[in-house]
């Protein structure tokens, strides 16, 4: 059911459920489980959400663009150690 899914509303990139900045902690472990094995991949689609929050984000605040949109959409997606 959509509505216990932890979605990101769109220009806004906050989360549906939660209301923290998307992917949440929450969507980035259901992430992490839904892409198991492949993290290329799951990198690939977050690489594409990270420019459209990006020109979502920029159009609704062209004065502040957003900072650190990599870490928030792809750094905590590193393989295991």
């Amino acid at each position: 059911m959509h509505g216990s899914q932890h979605l990101p509303i769109r220009p806004l990139w906050l989360c549906r459920r939660c209301g923290a900045p998307w992917p949440c902690g929450p969507a980035r472990l259901s992430l992490l489980a839904e892409y198991q094995g492949n993290r290329t991949a799951l990198l690939f689609y977050l690489a594409m959400l990270k420019e459209e929050a990006n020109v979502h984000l920029t159009s609704l605040n062209p004065s502040a663009p957003p900072r650190d949109l990599t870490n928030r959409f792809l750094s905590w997606v590193r393989a295991p150690r």
